[in-house]
C-alpha cells in the first residue's frame, strides 16, 4: 500500500506541483498573447482582402472579438487550475468551477461586443439585450465568487475521528485529478481543433449551427465535471455521514447541474441559471459553515 502511495503522489507531484502549475501559466499566458496577434493578423488579412474566406466567422469580421482567443486560452489554465484544487479542497474545487462560467460569460461578451447595434432601440435588439444581461450578470458572479470565498476562508474544520479514511479520500481524489488531466487534454485538443476549422476554414453552414461558440468544450467539461461530483460524493460517506458535509457536497453537485444546463438554454435564461447556480453554492456553503459552528459549540 505504501508502495502505491509513492508512486502515486510521485505522479501527482509531476503534473501538479507548485513549479509545474507555474509554468504551465507562463505557457498559456504566452500561447495567449501569440494567439491574440495572429487572430489580429487574420482579421487584417481578410478586411484588406488578401485572404478570401467565404462565408467567414463573425469572429474576423471585428478586431474587438479578437480578445475572445486568448480568453479562450486563459479558460483552459483556468481548467487545469479546477483539476489542481480538487484533491486539496472541495470548497477551492467549487470556487474554481465558479470562476470558470464567470470568464464564460465575460469571453462571451467580447464576441458579442462586435454585434451590438448602437440605436435608440437597444431594448429591442436581440444580441444588446444579451450583451445587458451579461454585463449584470458579470457583476453578479463578481460580487457572489468574493461572497464563496469569504466563506470558504471562514470554513471550520471540525476534527473527525476517521483520520485514515480521510487519507485514503485524499488519496482517491490524488487519482481522479490524474485521470481527469488526459481527458481534458484531449477533449480540449478536439475541440479546439473544431472550432478552428469552423470558425475560420470552414466554407459550409456548419459554422451558424453552433448556436453559442460558448458550448464548445465547456458542455462537456461540466458533465464529466457532474460524474466526478457524483462520484466524490458516494465516496465521501467512507469517512464522514454528517448531515452538513453530505448536503453541502450534494448541493454543489446542483450547482454544477444547473451550470451544465444553462449550456442547453440561451438569452436571459441562460443568464439566470448561472446566476442562480453560483448563488445556490454561496448559500449552501453559508449554512453548512452554520452547522460546523454549531458542532464545535457541542464539542466544547
Amino acid at each position: 500500500m505504501n508502495k502505491n502511495y509513492f508512486l502515486l503522489d510521485f505522479f501527482y507531484a509531476v503534473l501538479f506541483s507548485e513549479k509545474v502549475k507555474k509554468n504551465c501559466e507562463l505557457t498559456i499566458v504566452s500561447i495567449a498573447i501569440v494567439s491574440f496577434i495572429l487572430h489580429l493578423l487574420i482579421i487584417a488579412l481578410v478586411d484588406f482582402e488578401i485572404v478570401h474566406l467565404n462565408d467567414h466567422s463573425k469572429l474576423l469580421s471585428n478586431p474587438i472579438a479578437a480578445i475572445y482567443t486568448p480568453f479562450s486560452f486563459i479558460l483552459i489554465y483556468e481548467v487545469y487550475l479546477l483539476v489542481y484544487y480538487l484533491p486539496k479542497s472541495t470548497s477551492n474545487y467549487i470556487g474554481k468551477q465558479y470562476e470558470i462560467i464567470t470568464l464564460i460569460v465575460i469571453r462571451r461578451i467580447f464576441k458579442d461586443l462586435s454585434k451590438l447595434e448602437f440605436n435608440s432601440n437597444w431594448f429591442n435588439i436581440k444580441y444588446d439585450l444579451e450583451f445587458t444581461y451579461d454585463l449584470i450578470a458579470t457583476l453578479l458572479l463578481f460580487f457572489l465568487i468574493l461572497l464563496f470565498n469569504q466563506l470558504n476562508k471562514k470554513e471550520l474544520k471540525v476534527p473527525d475521528s476517521n483520520t485514515s479514511e480521510i487519507i485514503k479520500f485524499i488519496q482517491l481524489k490524488k487519482i481522479i485529478a490524474l485521470f481527469l488531466i488526459p481527458i481534458f487534454l484531449i477533449l480540449s485538443l478536439f475541440s479546439l481543433g473544431r472550432w478552428i476549422y469552423e470558425s475560420f476554414f470552414s466554407i459550409s453552414q456548419m459554422v451558424y449551427s453552433i448556436k453559442d461558440i460558448n458550448k464548445i468544450f465547456f458542455d462537456d467539461f461540466f458533465t464529466i465535471l457532474i460524474l466526478t461530483d457524483v462520484l466524490l460524493l458516494l465516496f465521501s460517506f467512507l469517512h464522514t455521514n454528517k448531515f452538513n458535509k453530505v448536503i453541502r457536497n450534494s448541493g454543489f453537485i446542483i450547482s454544477t447541474i444547473l451550470i451544465k444546463l444553462s449550456f442547453g438554454t440561451e438569452g436571459i435564461l441562460n443568464t439566470i441559471l448561472i446566476v442562480v447556480a453560483v448563488l445556490f453554492g454561496v448559500l449552501i456553503l453559508l449554512i453548512h459553515n452554520k452547522y460546523e459552528k454549531l458542532e464545535l459549540i457541542k464539542m466544547e
